[in-house]
C-alpha cells in the first residue's frame, strides 16, 4: 500500500514536490486546504505523514506551523529545502498586455514583488495557495489574469508561462517539514528540534541557551513565538545538531528542564538534502 502524505494546498503546489521528493512518485497525496487540516490529518491517522512549510530563506518563518507544532502531538521525522521558482501562468493564448491581475499566495506575492512592480496596471491579488491559484484561473477562464505558481501547475492546469524564474532573489529556498505521529531513532548525523519558554526574570534565556553552549552542542536556529495569554512573554523554539539518543544531548534537556518553566523536544531527524530543481 503506498504511502499517505497529508499537505497544505492543491496539487502542484510546491508543498506537493517537496512530499514528492521525500516519497517519490508513487506516494499517495493527499491535498488539504488549511496547515491545521495537514496536522489534523496526521493526528486522527488519515494519513501517515504530514509536510508542512517552515520558513523560507526570503520572507522568514511560517508562523502558524511554529504555532501548530506546539498545539497538537506530532512529531518531526524529516526535512527537505527546496529552490523557488515562480512563474507567470496564463491561459494559451492569453499576453502580458491583456492582464489585470495576477493571483498568487501573499508569499509568492512578495517574492516576486520586483517582478510585479514592473508590470503597470496590474493589481497583485492575494490567493490561499499558488497552484490553487492556477487552478481559478483555469476553472474561471480568466483572460484578464495570471497566476504565479510552479512549472508542474502549470502542467496541471494546463496553462502556458508567459515570464519564467521571476521572483526577485536567484537563493530563494522553502524548508519543509515532515510531521508524524511516532519517529523511529535512526543512525547517522541528527538535528533535534524543541520548544522552551523561560522564566520571565533577568538572565533567563542566556542560561537556557547555555545548556547547549556548555556542551559545545551547535544552536542551528531559534525563533520566538508569543506565549498567549501572557503579553511579552515567549515560547523559544530552537534546531540543535545532534539527536536524543546521544548523551550529552540528553544531559543539556535534563539542565533545561531545570532552568525553564516548559520543555518540549518535537523530533530528532537527519538534516535534509536542498534540491535545487
Amino acid at each position: 500500500m503506498a504511502t499517505s502524505i497529508s499537505y497544505q494546498g492543491e496539487p502542484g503546489a510546491f508543498s506537493e514536490q517537496a512530499a514528492r521528493v521525500i516519497f517519490g512518485a508513487h506516494a499517495k497525496l493527499i491535498p488539504q486546504e488549511h496547515f491545521r487540516d495537514v496536522f489534523l490529518s496526521v493526528v486522527r491517522g488519515r494519513s501517515r505523514y504530514g509536510i508542512i512549510p517552515i520558513e523560507n530563506s526570503v520572507f522568514g518563518s511560517v508562523h502558524e506551523n511554529y504555532d501548530l507544532l506546539l498545539k497538537y502531538p506530532l512529531m518531526i521525522a524529516g526535512e527537505v529545502t527546496l529552490r523557488i521558482r515562480h512563474q507567470l501562468l496564463a491561459l494559451r493564448g492569453v499576453k502580458r498586455r491583456d492582464l489585470r491581475f495576477v493571483f498568487s499566495h501573499p508569499q509568492a506575492l512578495g517574492q516576486c514583488e520586483e517582478f510585479l512592480h514592473g508590470m503597470k496596471g496590474v493589481k497583485a491579488m492575494a490567493y490561499y495557495d499558488t497552484a490553487g491559484a492556477a487552478k481559478m484561473i483555469r476553472e474561471e477562464q480568466r483572460r484578464n489574469a495570471a497566476a504565479i505558481a510552479s512549472v508542474q501547475a502549470a502542467r496541471t492546469y494546463k496553462l502556458k508561462i508567459l515570464t519564467r524564474n521571476i521572483e526577485g532573489n536567484r537563493q530563494n529556498f522553502t524548508r519543509f517539514l515532515v510531521l508524524a505521529r511516532s519517529v523511529r531513532p535512526s543512525g547517522g548525523p541528527m538535528k533535534t528540534s524543541l520548544v522552551f519558554s523561560a522564566r520571565n526574570i533577568p538572565g533567563s534565556l542566556f542560561k537556557a541557551l547555555a545548556v547547549f553552549a556548555l556542551r559545545e552542542i551547535n544552536l542551528l536556529k531559534i525563533e520566538s513565538r508569543p506565549l498567549p495569554g501572557r503579553p511579552w512573554e515567549y515560547h523559544f523554539y530552537l534546531d540543535v545538531m545532534g539527536s536524543i539518543q546521544e548523551e550529552k544531548l540528553r544531559q543539556a534537556l535534563n539542565h533545561l528542564e531545570e532552568v525553564c518553566t516548559f520543555v518540549r523536544v518535537l523530533g530528532s531527524y537527519p538534516p535534509g538534502k536542498t534540491v535545487k530543481g
